[in-house]
């Protein structure tokens, strides 16, 4: 299970209306106990493709973020990016680009720009498999 407070979604939100009509990007991370990943923070990072159909990660920011992650005693846990078009499970490309298979890949759509729809994934080659994701 992945656990997700509901201000941090509500970020994650925000920044991928903004980000509009590009993908939006960014990190995730916390703790893991008993095989639960809780997210104690979320990174907004800079989709530097600039592009609606996919992303890269600012390296800049993404070192940044890491180095924070570190200095707060929190584990890295995945990455999320919003689809501003089409659902909330991962393309081709996503699959491809998903080196870290103990990572957590979220996935916001915003087809449905009234209701936001969030899945976190775990990716292993062709297959994806949706995690539990709660948010409160």
């Amino acid at each position: 299970m992945i656990i997700l407070s509901k201000s941090d979604y509500n970020r994650i939100v925000e920044h991928a209306f903004k980000e509009l009509p590009n993908e939006a990007c960014g990190l995730i991370a916390g703790e893991i106990k008993g095989g639960d990943k809780i997210i104690k923070k979320v990174y907004l990072l800079t989709n530097i493709d600039h592009s609606n159909e996919h992303f890269s990660l600012d390296s800049k920011e993404q070192l940044a973020a890491i180095k924070d992650m570190r200095a707060s005693g929190f584990v890295p846990l995945g990455n999320w990016h919003s689809h501003p078009e089409s659902p909330s499970r991962p393309s081709d490309e996503d699959k491809r680009l998903a080196f870290d298979s103990k990572a957590s890949y979220m996935i916001l759509s915003l087809m449905d720009r009234e209701k936001p729809v969030l899945n976190s994934f775990k990716i292993r080659g062709d297959n994806a498999e949706k995690e539990e994701l709660v948010i409160k």
